[in-house]
């Protein structure tokens, strides 16, 4: 009886860590939401050291890339409603990130850049995402990376389309752009034949 006993006990961990299984574990959407969760965490840690909050950085990244935005602009490449934008913009002008012109024609419209010290903080941005993209995907090959960006991409049209939302052109374009490219700016082999131009 002994014997049972001590098979009972060793196989009580295995039933309580079964047990313990989050309750979407075999859920695609659960597995993403976990990702995205400890990959804003980790962003929001790195983010700490240059005084900005997670979201925050995709606001500096857009002006980066873009230079000059209206607010309906940026609200709309961050896929956040004018009040968020408006509040984040006003929050990083606080810090000296970013500064607001109204149009000299219509003052209704207000344009907003990256100050001196924005700029800066894009730059040590970039490294930020690099750096914690490297982490999120170590021991993947290139081509795992653009499958898994392609898929992330399609599943992010697909709840723009159920929402009713528009899905950005940019997405796409992106990722066409992107495909047989590794990430050292070449092309990954067996993709040679395609024209870059």
């Amino acid at each position: 009886m002994a014997a049972v006993e001590q098979a009972v006990a060793a196989d009580t961990p295995r039933r309580a860590a079964k047990r313990l299984r989050p309750p979407g574990a075999k859920s695609v959407g659960w597995a993403l939401m976990q990702a995205a969760r400890l990959h804003r965490g980790r962003i929001g840690d790195r983010l700490a050291e240059l005084d900005l909050f997670a979201g925050q950085e995709q606001v500096v990244q857009a002006l980066a890339e873009a230079g000059t935005m209206t607010m309906g602009d940026l609200a709309a490449t961050l896929r956040v409603r004018p009040p968020t934008a408006s509040k984040t913009i006003t929050r990083l002008a606080a810090m000296g990130v970013v500064e607001r012109r109204t149009e000299a024609g219509d003052g209704r419209i207000v344009r907003v850049r990256l100050t001196e010290t924005g700029l800066a903080k894009a730059k040590a941005i970039a490294g930020i995402w690099d750096e914690v993209e490297a982490e999120m995907l170590d021991g993947f090959d290139n081509k795992e990376r653009r499958r898994l960006r392609k898929l992330l991409r399609r599943a992010a049209r697909n709840l723009a389309e159920a929402a009713g939302l528009e899905a950005h052109e940019s997405d796409s374009e992106a990722e066409d752009d992107l495909d047989g490219i590794n990430l050292d700016g070449g092309l990954d082999a067996g993709d040679s034949s395609r024209d870059m131009d």
